[in-house]
């Protein structure tokens, strides 16, 4: 089943281990872990309980990005308490996203440090973001119990019978993000103190065009072509005053 869970830096091994078990329950088992980790074993193995194949298999990487690699669609969960960024799923309407993929396609759902979340360049590498609608009074959720409200909703809802569009990966999707970046920098349109107060509300309706393979590829084109028309400078002129 074609779903990635990440945990950012989790501090407790007995939350990886409960939701490996949440995961196994419900048929998905590719949970990775980036950055820092507590010792999972023998803690984890105890709260897996069943669940210690899957826990045998967690892939450890540095970073979000790296964790991302080989996705097609990447969302970030968020309590959004403070935060502006934009909510685009509930756990019912992503599993609606889920479900329009193809069998090779990966949906990459990010769940941050018990404590704190994740930061606003780790939300920024995702193309969505989702959030529980929880009690306001009480809204926080252990994070094992995240995973499985998700993974039940996920698992709800059949794939569809239409054929899946070609998604570009997430690599894709961000180098689009970092050339386009630093080209709206080089033209001034970005501020050199603050740039990504602008460039956050591009990233979101990149997002909301939802690209297809072809088309990041003729993005990503049009901004090599503008790259090069501003580097290669002026046209330069024949002896004969004509343009060439």
């Amino acid at each position: 089943m074609n779903l990635r869970i990440i945990l950012v830096e989790p501090k407790e091994a007995g939350n990886v281990g409960a939701a490996a078990r949440v995961m196994k329950n419900f048929g998905f088992d590719e949970l990775w872990i980036a950055g820092r980790h507590p010792e999972l074993l023998p803690v984890s193995s105890w709260w897996a309980s069943g669940a210690d194949d899957l826990l045998e298999r967690v892939r450890f990487v540095p970073t979000l990005a790296d964790a991302l690699a080989g996705t097609h669609v990447t969302v970030a969960t968020t309590s959004m308490r403070g935060r502006t960024t934009p909510v685009t799923f509930n756990p019912r309407t992503l599993a609606d996203k889920h479900a329009s993929l193809g069998p090779d396609q990966t949906l990459a759902l990010v769940f941050g440090r018990e404590d704190s979340g994740l930061t606003r360049e780790e939300l920024m590498l995702c193309q969505y973001t989702v959030t529980i609608p929880t009690n306001d009074v009480f809204p926080t959720m252990n994070l094992a119990q995240s995973i499985c409200v998700f993974c039940y909703e996920l698992s709800s809802v059949a794939p569809a019978s239409t054929a899946a569009r070609d998604l570009p990966d997430a690599a894709t999707i961000e180098r689009i993000h970092q050339r386009a970046r630093d080209l709206l920098r080089e033209v001034g349109f970005l501020h050199e103190n603050n740039p990504d107060r602008i460039y956050d509300d591009l990233r979101a309706i990149t997002a909301r065009a939802e690209l297809d393979a072809r088309e990041a590829t003729i993005v990503l084109g049009i901004i090599r072509q503008i790259e090069w028309k501003i580097r290669s400078g002026p046209p330069h002129e024949s002896g004969s005053g004509t343009p060439r």
